[in-house]
């Protein structure tokens, strides 16, 4: 009698025992002390927001001279060093009296629209601006640049336009590029597997700020 009564007190002893290590909560981790953070709790407690937000893009550095606030003046590298010059039409120092100061505008991708004025002379005609167009009267697959009324919304009077380093760049219509043909001037041309003959230095000539007269 005495052994069962000493035996059940002893189990009892181990079970309250028992209780007391689980009193502290079912959902300690197995191993981890009662209000001690697991390796889990820790990382998150010390994670930084920088840790878990998506860092944001660089912004893209846009051109100056493509962002229809300067005005510049175009000359074909590989030429005489004549500026553009557009009058009837696109030309190299035709010495015309045409317009020579450009403005590429952006209107959305890669596409621009080339205004066109004259010197700063206080003549109010010149403030007023023409635009590139793609001749829609030459026949392909030599296609020349004349003066028109400026509509973004008109097709050939969008232009792609493409930095080449150095200050140089490639001025594109569709599948043509801007080309110099001895003999011909200066025309919208397929390359095929030909190299791109012809690039355009840009220059810049102070703020695109004109009044035009509408």
């Amino acid at each position: 009698m005495f052994t069962t009564k000493w035996v059940t007190g002893a189990a009892m002893l181990a079970c309250v025992g028992a209780l007391a290590a689980c009193g502290s909560g079912a959902d300690t981790a197995p191993g981890a002390a009662s209000g001690t953070a697991t390796p889990s709790d820790a990382a998150a407690s010390t994670a930084s927001p920088a840790a878990v937000t998506p860092s944001s893009a660089p912004a893209v550095a846009i051109d100056p001279l493509l962002s229809g606030k300067r005005e510049i003046t175009m000359t074909r590298v590989q030429g005489s060093g004549s500026a553009l010059e557009l009058s009837g039409r696109l030309e190299e120092g035709g010495d015309t009296g045409g317009r020579v100061l450009f403005v590429p505008t952006p209107i959305g991708g890669d596409r621009y629209v080339i205004k066109a004025f004259g010197t700063k002379d206080g003549h109010p005609a010149n403030d007023d601006p023409s635009c590139w167009q793609v001749n829609a009267l030459d026949i392909e697959p030599e296609l020349t640049i004349g003066a028109v009324v400026c509509d973004e919304d008109d097709p050939i009077q969008r232009f792609t336009i493409i930095p080449k380093g150095n200050g140089t760049y490639a001025i594109g219509s569709e599948s043509r590029f801007l080309q110099h043909l001895p003999g011909n001037g200066l025309i919208l041309k397929e390359l095929g597997a030909a190299p791109l003959g012809s690039t355009f230095r840009f220059v810049d000539k102070g703020p695109a700020d004109r009044e035009p007269l509408n």
